[in-house]
């Protein structure tokens, strides 16, 4: 018998299909196991010898760095709304060799995140790439490319009907990448067409169609820096295809206005109150990845102000001595 996390790598059957992206409670005592039998042999595997993770953020956190984010968001008056869990972040700062330091503010909340689990769709057709059974031509590069820099929904569902949603939440799930992992309150899934139809399924603990966590969000793009999505060929070639971003808000006009030649991966989201950006930047000798996910009417005006003042705390390597924090990294496990 499969126990522990894998034992909860379940799946809910999806409610009747309906425009309508958010779950209000899972209410559905039918559920299924998204399996195959290579999947299952993996989970097996796994519970007798766990797998390794290449990107345990969570044994990095570093308490500089996560007073100088808690006091961040103090000074941008944000305190309350991270204490009200409307916002979460993430900052890995990976300048120096060696690991990581990790900060996070409401880091395992999962929000409905719009757009930007748009890469689980990217990771996903890259690993079927790899496998042989798709090819990356001129028009499956052009769709993922319009997917990710400008954001297309047509292409997104187009790629998430040629991939599969199924493998896609296969691959989120494998032991290889846990990026949706129930230890850590899910994480990055993708259970809808970016449409008002083609519902598949919702994520099982929070009944979201498309929905995301800072700290998974951030294991993607660690992952994909240290080149251990797919193979190194495929990361370069994914890191690419997340630069030069056609959107110029929240998160990349301001490092515009900070660095016009920083060089940053991107892919942000928004719809309704739910407001959302991730990157992966490197300018003057610093290499670091942030997150945000709000839930809020002014949300997407927040994340200017945060990414400023987390590039500052990296490259200018604020040093915070205060002692009052938000109480709101006790999801940093």
């Amino acid at each position: 018998m499969v126990r522990g996390w894998i034992g909860a790598l379940i799946v809910a059957l999806a409610a009747p299909a309906s425009a309508d992206d958010l779950g209000a409670g899972i209410g559905n005592d039918y559920w299924d196991v998204v399996d195959t039998a290579s999947l299952h042999d993996l989970m097996e595997l796994d519970g007798i010898a766990r797998f390794e993770d290449n990107a345990p953020l969570w044994e990095y956190h570093d308490d500089q760095l996560q007073r100088g984010v808690d006091r961040a968001l103090i000074e941008l008056g944000l305190d309350d709304e991270a204490r009200k869990k409307q916002l979460s972040v993430a900052l890995i700062d990976m300048s120096k060799a060696g690991p990581p330091r990790v900060a996070s503010v409401n880091g395992d909340v999962m929000m409905y995140a719009a757009s930007l689990p748009k890469i689980a769709v990217l990771l996903a057709a890259f690993e079927k790439i790899a496998q042989g059974k798709m090819t990356l031509d001129a028009d499956t590069e052009y769709s993922l490319t319009r997917m990710i820099k400008a954001s297309s929904n047509h292409y997104a569902t187009e790629m998430m009907h040629q991939v599969g949603k199924e493998y896609i939440a296969q691959v989120l799930l494998s032991p290889r990448y846990r990026l949706y992992d129930p230890e850590h309150n899910g994480g990055l899934w993708v259970g809808k067409d970016y449409a008002k139809a083609g519902m598949w399924r919702r994520d099982p603990l929070h009944n979201l169609s498309h929905g995301a966590t800072a700290m998974q969000v951030a294991r993607f793009y660690y992952l994909l820096a240290t080149d251990n999505l797919v193979t190194p060929e495929y990361c370069r070639k994914m890191r690419e295809i997340l630069q030069g971003s056609e959107l110029n808000h929240k998160f990349v006009r301001a490092l515009h206005e900070i660095d016009p030649t920083a060089a940053v991966s991107r892919k942000s989201g928004s719809w309704s109150t739910f407001h959302s950006d991730s990157v992966l930047v490197e300018r003057d000798g610093h290499r670091y990845i942030a997150v945000a996910l709000s839930n809020n009417a002014n949300g997407s005006e927040w994340l200017g102000g945060i990414i400023t003042e987390l590039d500052a705390l990296v490259v200018q390597n604020r040093t915070i001595k205060t002692e009052q924090s938000l109480g709101a990294n006790q999801v940093v496990r």
